[in-house]
């Protein structure tokens, strides 16, 4: 079964997300079965990395809030976090431009490693408050999952990756995704949104269940049966 996800590096509901169809899927009889891969969304492609700056004071200047009201809104995400095991360090987040983090998740997928690349990718902004628009930042993320640190600095001094990125965004708004993180199951269902994971498992089965129906017999040969009513016996 193959899921696809749209998301965002700093998008703080699309780690929570994974975080959550993680724990569906791990409920999943079939997860080996399971084939994930992510795409790239730029929630603002137009953002400036800002090294100093935090995303409270950040989201406090565009939304014409305090300091402390841009806390409190995040700390009501830090919440949601927590409930699924993840810390979120709001007053070390690093405002930045995404688009060479997701360069670097399409490196890590041609060599088998991409979901690795999205979980060290979270964690680093998140939790570690570092810089992925940094290229020395990247070259450690990549070694940390077994990429070569040259490999990651040639292709961020290169535009390599960068067709994929544009080309998954174009796909995201020819299938009218307008927020992430968006899961697509099988090219039929999605789902928007950092849902439960109940629903999630309810859509895992109801996917593979539509995909892989049960075998019906063939009826090779009939003889003497008892009918459903019990006539007959």
């Amino acid at each position: 079964m193959k899921v696809e996800i749209w998301s965002d590096i700093m998008c703080p509901f699309c780690y929570i997300g994974k975080r959550r169809f993680e724990a569906a899927l791990q409920q999943f009889a079939h997860q080996d079965k399971v084939e994930v891969i992510w795409h790239s969304f730029e929630l603002d492609p137009n953002m400036q990395t800002r090294p100093g700056q935090n995303i409270n004071e950040l989201l406090a200047e565009r939304k014409g809030v305090s300091l402390a009201e841009a806390r409190r809104m995040n700390e009501y995400v830090a919440g949601a976090a927590q409930e699924v095991g993840l810390r979120f360090d709001f007053e070390r987040m690093q405002p930045v431009n995404t688009f060479n983090a997701h360069r670097f998740s399409h490196l890590a997928a041609a060599q088998g490693k991409q979901d690795a690349a999205e979980e060290r990718l979270f964690a680093a902004y998140f939790t570690e408050g570092r810089n992925v628009d940094d290229a020395d930042t990247l070259a450690q993320l990549g070694t940390d999952i077994g990429l070569d640190a040259e490999a990651v600095r040639r292709m961020l001094a290169s535009d390599e990756y960068a067709q994929q990125v544009r080309i998954d965004e174009y796909q995201a708004r020819q299938i009218g995704v307008r927020g992430v993180p968006y899961f697509v199951f099988e090219d039929k269902y999605a789902v928007s949104g950092a849902q439960p994971a109940e629903l999630f498992q309810e859509v895992l089965t109801k996917v593979w269940d539509e995909f892989n129906p049960a075998p019906t017999p063939v009826t090779l040969a009939e003889g003497p049966a008892c009918g459903l009513d019990g006539a007959d016996c």
